[in-house]
């Protein structure tokens, strides 16, 4: 690996990095950002299915706060694209679809791909190191979670995600963060509705190793092509899951 000795933009700060990501809440200061993380939380993680009906006076209950938080959080989650807001109808919890599926894809490649590409133009040292640790961190629950897939499932997903918001945390761009952090928890979204990492390990693990290393040593075009072959592949695989299920319907 080369040393890199020359100044270069640091990564964003965890704070930064949780205010650029509208999926990566800081501790909730309001009543009405508590509800938006359990809300956010529940619809990603699948609890909440795609049609569910989300009545303010049935959540305030599921969550014990009240309705006008719960409201609020609706509001922001529907702007966000997570919640579904219909006039008289109220809010409920969007539908899947394949087309909507690759569409996030196919946005959320071009996101992360040009996040990552300036990250590795800019990243220092630090940049790097953080690259290597979120990686390290996720290679070492890996064994664990194909072993047990329901005790280490969430640590498993915060640790993905840590990893895949290091690569892009020296891109310098806050909006280019929040919306690539978007389109990653939109595919999260249909990814556990329909499968778990414990069916994509390891290969899921190794497209990981091949991006860092890549990452690290600066390869901008090879990182990339790997980066977008793993979210197609992961696509495709949702992709299928989700054609299975709907198979087992009819």
């Amino acid at each position: 690996m080369r040393t890199r000795l020359r100044a270069r933009s640091k990564s964003l700060s965890a704070p930064a990095l949780a205010a650029a990501a509208p999926s990566v809440d800081p501790a909730p200061r309001t009543l009405a950002e508590r509800a938006r993380q359990l809300i956010y939380a529940d619809i990603v993680g699948g609890r909440l299915q795609p049609g569910r009906k989300l009545r303010p006076d049935e959540l305030r209950l599921d969550y014990a706060l009240g309705t006008s938080p719960i409201r609020e959080a609706l509001l922001r989650l529907s702007a966000e694209g997570f919640v579904t807001l219909e006039g008289q109808r109220g809010f409920s919890v969007p539908q899947t679809t394949e087309e909507e599926l690759l569409d996030i894809a196919g946005t959320r490649s071009l996101l992360s791909c040009r996040a990552m590409t300036l990250a590795i133009e800019r990243g220092d040292d630090e940049w790097e190191a953080q690259v290597v640790a979120a990686y390290h961190r996720l290679e070492k629950i890996a064994a664990p979670m194909k072993r047990e897939p329901l005790e280490y499932r969430d640590e498993w997903d915060r640790r993905n995600r840590d990893f895949h918001i290091a690569l892009e945390a020296a891109c310098g761009s806050p909006w280019l963060l929040k919306l690539s952090a978007l389109a990653v928890s939109q595919s999260e979204r249909y990814r556990r509705h329909t499968i778990g990492y414990d069916r994509l390990l390891p290969a899921v693990q190794d497209d990981h190793a091949a991006i860092m290393h890549a990452a690290i040593t600066r390869d901008a075009a090879q990182a990339c092509r790997l980066l977008a072959e793993h979210i197609e592949s992961g696509a495709q695989r949702v992709l299928k899951a989700m054609r299975k299920r709907a198979a087992g319907r009819r």
